[in-house]
C-alpha cells in the first residue's frame, strides 16, 4: 500500500476550511516510522495562535487506554486480579439493581464496560446520572472521588453485570480501585507504571506546560456554523443529550483524577503508547497482557457507541468483522477516541498506528472528519 499523504492533507484542509474543526495534530506511523505528521489550523482561534505538533490537549477518553495499561501492569505484579470484586478495594461502593439486589461487580466488568454503569452525557437531558450530579470526569472542578462514587452508587445499575455493554464511568471506578490496590494516588501510579517508563513526559493528570495547551472548542449548538470557544462550564450537543465540559478542571488540583477522562497530553505521547502496545507492550506490559487488552472480551454483546462489527477488549474497541460497517480497517484493529475531539486506531495487520488530536468537540472524535481521515490513510478518497 503506497502512502497517500496528499489525501490525508486534503481531508485535514477540508475540515478546517469548512469550519468543522479549529485545529488538529495528526500522526500516521507504519512499523514505527512516522510517515505523515501534520499540525494544522489554530490552537487559539481568537489569538491567531497556530497549532503546533507539540501542542497539548485535554485528552478526555484517550486517558482510558493509559489507565487500562496501568491496571494490567498492576496485575502482572500480583497486586490486582481481573476477577477481584470491586468491593474488596472500595468496600463502601455497593450499587444495586432496580429490584434492590446487590450484584458482585468485578474489575473485569469495569474494564469491559459491562458493569451496568452509565455516562451522563449519553443520557437524554435530565437522565438519572444528571439528576444525581454524577461527574463524567470532565466537569465539576474540585469534586472528590469519594463524593462522585457516592453519587454513582445512588443510581440503580442498568442491568445485571456482564449481560450487556454500556459505555460508562467504569474506568473512573477502575482508577479508584487501582489507587487502593497500589496504596498510592492514581497519578503517581500511572507515572510509575506507564507514562514514566514510556517517556510520555507531556502526559499527566495536570497540565505540564500551559503555554502549549490548545484552547477547546465545541460544535455550534445547531451543528451549523463555526465551533464555539468553550466557556466555563460548557455544554456540547451529542446524541440525545449534552457533553458537560469544564476546561478549568485541568488546572484544579482538588479535582479527582479521572481514570476515564482526566489526563492532558500530546499526540507524540499517545503514539508512543500505542506503538509500544502494538509491538508487544515492552517496557510496560508483557505480550499476553497486550493480547488481553486488544482481544474481544465481550462475546456477541453490542458495543452501542461503535459501528456494527466491533467488540471490546479490556479497555479498547476491537474490530471483529469489517464487513458490516464497510471500514477499510482489518479485523483485529483496535481503537478509541476522546470527546474533546480525538480519535486513534491501530491496525496490526497493516502495522499502522494513527493518532488524531483536535481541539473541537465532538466533530474531531466522531462523524465526517475522523471517518474521512481513516479512509484517506487507506488511500480511499
Amino acid at each position: 500500500m503506497s502512502f497517500p499523504s496528499f489525501l490525508i492533507d486534503a481531508v485535514i484542509d477540508r475540515a478546517i476550511d469548512a469550519g468543522r474543526i479549529v485545529g488538529a495534530v495528526v500522526l500516521v506511523a507504519r512499523d514505527g516510522e512516522v510517515l505523515h505528521r501534520r499540525a494544522a489550523g489554530l490552537a487559539d482561534r481568537e489569538a491567531g495562535r497556530p497549532m503546533r505538533e507539540d501542542a497539548l490537549f485535554r485528552l478526555a477518553s484517550v486517558t482510558k487506554p493509559i489507565t487500562s495499561a496501568a491496571a494490567l501492569a498492576l496485575m502482572e505484579r500480583g497486586r490486582l486480579g481481573l476477577d477481584d470484586p470491586v468491593r474488596r478495594w472500595l468496600p463502601d461502593f455497593r450499587p444495586r439493581l432496580a429490584d434492590g439486589r446487590e450484584p458482585v461487580l468485578t474489575v473485569r466488568h469495569l474494564m469491559t464496560h459491562t458493569a451496568g454503569l452509565a455516562y451522563g452525557f449519553l443520557e437524554p437531558d435530565g437522565g438519572p446520572y444528571q439528576r444525581a450530579g454524577v461527574s463524567d470526569g470532565m466537569d465539576q472542578p474540585g469534586l472528590s472521588f469519594a463524593e462522585n462514587l457516592r453519587r454513582i452508587a445512588s443510581v440503580p445499575l442498568a442491568y445485571e453485570p456482564g449481560t450487556a455493554w454500556s459505555y460508562s464511568v467504569a474506568t473512573d471506578l477502575l482508577g479508584a480501585v487501582l489507587a487502593e490496590a497500589a496504596g498510592m494516588p492514581l497519578p503517581d501510579l500511572v507515572e510509575e507504571l506507564v507514562t514514566g517508563p514510556l517517556g510520555m513526559v507531556d502526559t499527566a493528570f495536570s497540565v505540564r506546560d500551559p503555554a502549549r495547551l490548545a484552547v477547546p472548542y465545541g460544535d455550534a449548538p445547531d451543528k451549523v456554523g463555526a465551533p464555539v470557544r468553550m466557556g466555563e462550564p460548557h455544554r456540547v450537543r451529542h446524541g440525545q443529550g449534552h457533553v458537560r465540559c469544564s476546561p478549568a478542571r485541568a488546572f484544579d488540583p482538588a479535582s479527582f483524577p479521572s481514570g476515564g477522562a482526566g489526563m492532558t497530553g500530546g499526540a507524540g505521547d499517545v503514539l508512543r503508547l500505542l506503538e509500544a502496545l502494538r509491538r508487544g507492550g515492552a517496557p510496560v506490559l508483557a505480550p499476553e497482557s497486550v493480547r488481553a487488552l486488544t482481544t474481544n472480551a465481550i462475546g456477541d454483546l453490542t458495543v452501542t457507541t461503535a459501528a456494527p462489527g466491533w467488540g471490546f477488549g479490556l479497555g479498547v474497541a476491537v474490530l471483529k468483522d469489517p464487513r458490516p460497517s464497510g471500514t477499510p480497517q482489518a479485523a483485529g484493529t483496535w481503537r478509541w477516541g476522546g470527546v474533546y475531539g480525538h480519535s486513534w486506531f491501530v491496525d496490526p495487520a497493516e502495522r499502522l498506528t494513527v493518532v488524531s488530536l483536535t481541539n473541537t468537540a465532538v466533530a474531531g472524535m466522531t462523524g465526517a472528519f475522523p471517518d474521512a481521515l481513516r479512509n484517506a490513510v487507506y488511500g480511499r478518497a
